[in-house]
């Protein structure tokens, strides 16, 4: 009786410990995944950086990954060594230095050459991938960014659609209320990080920026995207972007432009391509001016307005700028 007590008791606390890491598991997955996140956006707890939506940003992930795993490795053999090195060799045990090795000059060619190997074998990938990173060339369409304090103006060159974007108000009116945003709130998920006019791209395109500054300098940065670039007063800085999925994602500016440095967002919405030539004809025929009897009707609803409202048109008197004005008849004589 006494055994199969025990045997009971062990199953029922190893079921209580593997609920109670089930349980843990699942709270911390819940936790790390919030509701309303975007396919990009950081997540609580997370350590890593993210791999982002872009060529551009996946080939920062693979340099960073590869940079990572040969530092792990490096501290793996490091540490290991001088942990087997005090623990085998310790004077109490009465060990007695080896001369020969710590100056031997194969031993120190040898921790010279391979960092130098290792350097090198990183540094070519990450080479090309900053090339490729700045070949601009091919570009299916461009916009302009411009910095100002402390908004951001967007011009879609060759398409006569230009806008700027500034933080929303509810979040610059909750920032200046001293209330305390809650993450439990859905309206302020993404305080200080959403805007009033957001940037619309097309997916599967490939979209070359030019960026600058009209007052001090800025730096426009989305972290899903893979990139950030200086906007510089009188310098024209370029970079591009191709995104692979559509989505929002945002970003805010990198470079201390001023005591509004930290309300100044940047959020980009990737649509597919037919939703964003609509978006872009519905921008156009917004921006597009009047036409002339359009403005002349406009002018004359004005001229005729009351305080109570717009009076019922009278018809326009007749133009007579244009109408001879007729000679006096000669006296007929006789």
């Amino acid at each position: 009786m006494k055994a199969g007590f025990k045997i009971s008791g062990a199953r029922g606390w190893a079921a209580r410990v593997a609920i109670a890491a089930f349980a843990l598991m699942a709270s911390v997955s819940a936790f790390a995944t919030p509701a309303g996140a975007g396919p990009a956006d950081p997540q609580p707890w997370q350590l890593n950086m993210g791999r982002g939506v872009t060529h551009s940003s996946n080939m920062a992930w693979e340099a960073h990954m590869v940079a990572l795993w040969v530092c792990v490795i490096i501290g793996l053999v490091v540490f290991g060594a001088m942990a087997y090195a005090m623990f085998k060799f310790r004077h109490s045990k009465g060990a007695v230095p080896d001369v020969s090795f710590t100056h031997s000059t194969k031993l120190e060619i040898i921790w010279t050459l391979v960092p130098v190997i290792l350097l090198v074998g990183m540094a070519w990938p990450a080479t090309a991938k900053l090339i490729a990173m700045y070949d601009t060339r091919n570009a299916a369409m461009t916009v302009k960014v411009t910095g100002y304090q402390w908004m951001w103006k967007y011009e879609y060159l060759g398409e006569g659609v230009t806008f700027t974007s500034r933080l929303d108000r509810r979040s610059d009116a909750v920032r200046q209320s001293g209330e305390v945003p809650s993450f439990k709130n859905e309206a302020d998920r993404h305080y200080l990080l959403d805007v009033d006019n957001v940037l619309v791209l097309p997916v599967d395109t490939k979209v070359r920026f030019v960026i600058t500054a009209d007052d001090v300098i800025h730096a426009w940065w989305v972290p899903a995207l893979g990139w950030k670039q200086d906007a510089i007063p009188g310098i024209i800085n370029e970079a591009w972007t191709e995104i692979k999925q559509p989505g929002i994602y945002r970003g805010q500016c990198a470079e201390l432009c001023g005591k509004d440095h930290g309300f100044m967002p940047i959020v980009v919405k990737a649509v597919s391509k037919v939703e964003y030539q609509k978006w872009l004809a519905e921008q156009k025929a917004k921006d597009a001016p009047q036409a002339p009897e359009a403005a002349q009707a406009t002018a004359i609803d004005a001229m005729q307005a009351t305080p109570s409202g717009t009076g019922e048109r009278q018809p326009a008197a007749p133009d007579t700028s244009d109408t001879p004005t007729p000679e006096k008849a000669e006296p007929v004589t006789q």
